[in-house]
């Protein structure tokens, strides 16, 4: 049988790397991509099995992504696994982001996704059958203060993923969309806006009980079983519960976090 092969995005380190680890370990072959060259080599070096590969490519750009679609196609004739995992953190208020910022969230994040998909679905669909999952964030449920083109980012993603799972149902193609929150991983490496929510965010991450494994652990799982919403880190199932079955109440705890600017 034909081993699986699986794209992912970003996966030079976090929690790419963590699925590309995992999918190889399930026997797949696993192509890493990632901005950078070094990382991309030594994430496809690092995993389990053969046949794996790297290349280099930037989401938000329409000409890198068509490069490695060609690229890739000279390969492999199709992928079965599409995971689009690359994106950039940010924070700080509605009036204090810049258009730059959403400019540059919007086109990496929600844009590098809708390029993935738009490259590599055809082929699923010409085929039958294939997955495509989605890295979004819990920050696109939440409705949180002060992450608002992250936030909104992530939130185009859900809303991406949502519309896609029902166009291509009778294509045999599944789609996942995975919102984390915070957990140990390299997201602020890229972080843009306001470094009082960088500063919070990373306090977040260092107290949070969620590990990058278990993380990784729980999306594999869940992508596995074909599921569609899956929530990896402990507490968001029932954040996520009380947001839709008690909205003012979740309202209003989320208001509190509104009172004051993170920091001061």
């Amino acid at each position: 049988m034909q081993a699986r092969r699986v794209l992912i995005t970003g996966a030079g380190s976090g929690l790419g790397l963590a699925l590309a680890q995992r999918y190889a370990g399930a026997g797949c072959v696993v192509a890493c991509v990632d901005l950078i060259a070094e990382r991309a080599h030594e994430a496809a070096a690092s995993l389990p099995g053969e046949g794996h590969l790297a290349f280099t490519a930037d989401v938000g750009s329409d000409a890198s992504m068509d490069a490695l679609h060609a690229e890739l196609s000279q390969i492999w004739p199709r992928i079965d696994v599409l995971i689009n995992n690359a994106g950039i953190a940010s924070g700080g208020s509605l009036i204090d982001t810049t258009d730059e910022e959403w400019q540059r969230l919007l086109n990496i994040n929600l844009m590098g996704v809708v390029r993935g998909c738009r490259l590599f679905l055809p082929s699923m669909i010409d085929h039958g059958r294939g997955q495509i999952i989605n890295t979004a964030s819990f920050a696109g449920l939440a409705g949180a203060p002060y992450i608002m083109s992250y936030g909104v980012s992530k939130a185009a993603v859900v809303a991406l993923s949502e519309q896609l799972r029902a166009e291509v149902a009778g294509e045999g193609v599944r789609v996942s969309v995975v919102c984390p929150a915070f957990f140990q991983t390299n997201l602020l490496q890229n972080f843009h806006g306001d470094s009082r929510m960088r500063s919070t965010a990373a306090k977040m991450m260092e107290r949070s009980d969620d590990t990058l494994d278990s993380v990784a652990d729980k999306v594999f799982a869940d992508a596995e079983r074909g599921r569609f919403l899956i929530l990896p880190t402990r507490n968001e199932p029932m954040r996520w519960r009380l947001k839709r079955w008690l909205p003012e109440f979740y309202f209003n705890k989320v208001r509190k976090l509104g009172a004051r600017p993170p920091g001061k």
